[in-house]
């Protein structure tokens, strides 16, 4: 059995080698291939998952390639998780939005949309090429953000794909660390888009605790914890994902990143630390400071999702898969986050209640914006990314939409070849 990992050269990877080679018993993995364009990041971040391994007594080998079609030859699996433009890429995506009064982020609002241009056309050549030259029906799980707008853009284009967020997984550890329970007696009643999800109901042996995490101490802590105010959960009657911050705290916010203040800034110096970290030959796990950078409980929700993918144990996942009358009041083609079960036939998403009006509005919303998206990715039509952009919750307003494309494109020419049909675009 052969797994692959395109974008193998980030700094997420160690983590995901670990997840398999724990697994080693449940999924016997013959080579794992990690793909990545930057030879230099490839070599020092192959060089730690190779020791990982070999600290586990990973019997199977480690290749690693900058050849995409030999890392794709025979897989079963396919993980993708790049980021096209690199950490620079990112920094202007959470950067320049602030110019025109807007939140910077990466994966939602005005950056997210950028990095969506970015990325779709870049995962669906991958995914091109996957089809020809894996195994017959290999699965692809997409790790990369804005991970709705990327699996929505595979599904539509006919791959076997499922998408995977870490965040539902993380919440499920840590509310059971709170309860004092085992995270597998957990079961969370997540559900809504990528990066814009609510948890209804929290259940242990068959009980929804939440009711309780909603009171007293609790609830404070939850709340600094996903930085909403404790009376909005109160409210919702629900734990919103901590993206939601940037739907519900949209002021606060951009008057906090006009201050100077990025994630993306933090990022790039916790990479630069890390792989320095990872070329100590005496390391062999992942370091402490990985946890800071993001991304927590990944290892666990990628190899436990692969292993259901290829053996069909059935177990019980938050994945991105598409809607077909799971939540009431979107088209079937919309890509929801919702637990599945999941076996070789891939997820089979679990009944879920129908939104309330405050939550159904806004996913309606950013699903149209979505749609949007993906077709201006893909047409590099400046009419539909304009339209896309007035349909983001985060935007609206279309004049400010119109002199803000003019910058995000320009700003990212080289890796948008479509919107600059007939001009030439700098290498």
């Amino acid at each position: 059995m052969k797994i692959t990992v395109v974008g193998g050269g980030s700094t997420y990877t160690p983590e995901l080698i670990e997840g398999f080679a724990r697994r080693a018993q449940l999924l016997p993995v013959d080579e794992l291939v990690l793909q990545d364009i930057d030879a230099e990041r490839l070599a020092v971040v192959g060089g730690l998952s190779r020791r990982i391994l070999d600290r586990h007594g990973f019997r199977g080998r480690l290749t690693t390639t900058t050849d995409l079609g030999p890392a794709l030859d025979g897989a079963a699996a396919v993980l993708i998780q790049l980021r096209v433009g690199g950490q620079a890429a990112r920094l202007v995506d959470e950067t320049l939005p602030n110019e025109f009064g807007l939140l910077g982020q990466e994966t939602t609002g005005p950056g997210g949309f950028a990095k969506a241009l970015r990325t779709v056309p870049v995962v669906l050549d991958i995914a091109t090429e996957v089809r020809r030259r894996s195994l017959p029906g290999a699965w692809i799980v997409d790790f990369t953000n804005p991970v709705g707008i990327v699996t929505r853009a595979l599904l539509d284009a006919g791959h076997r794909a499922v998408g995977l967020c870490n965040v539902a997984i993380k919440f499920q550890r840590q509310l059971a660390a709170r309860l004092g329970t085992d995270p597998d007696r957990v079961r969370l009643g997540h559900a809504g888009l990528n990066h814009l999800s609510w948890i209804r109901s929290v259940t242990v042996d068959g009980v929804d605790r939440l009711p309780e995490l909603l009171t007293g101490d609790a609830l404070d802590e939850l709340a600094e914890q996903v930085r909403v105010p404790a009376g909005a959960l109160r409210d919702l009657g629900a734990i919103p994902s901590y993206y939601l911050h940037y739907f519900y705290c949209t002021d606060d916010e951009v008057r906090s990143q006009q201050s100077g203040t990025h994630r993306a800034d933090q990022v790039m110096a916790i990479e630069r630390e890390l792989l320095t970290l990872y070329t100590d030959p005496a390391l062999d796990r992942k370091p402490e400071l990985l946890d800071r950078r993001g991304g927590a409980y990944y290892s666990e929700a990628a190899a436990a999702l692969v292993t259901s993918l290829l053996t069909g144990d059935g177990a019980h996942h938050y994945v991105n898969v598409r809607n077909d009358g799971v939540l009431a009041g979107l088209p079937d083609d919309a890509v929801v986050e919702v637990p599945a079960q999941v076996d070789t036939a891939g997820p089979h998403p679990e009944a879920v209640p129908p939104l309330p009006p405050e939550m159904l509005g806004l996913v309606q919303s950013v699903t149209a914006y979505e749609t949007l998206t993906v077709e201006a990715a893909l047409t590099g039509d400046r009419a539909v990314a304009r339209r896309a952009l007035v349909a983001n919750p985060l935007v609206r307003e279309w004049g400010r939409a119109d002199a803000l494309l003019n910058a995000l494109l320009a700003a990212n020419r080289r890796h948008l070849p479509r919107f600059f049909a007939g001009e030439a675009v700098d290498a």
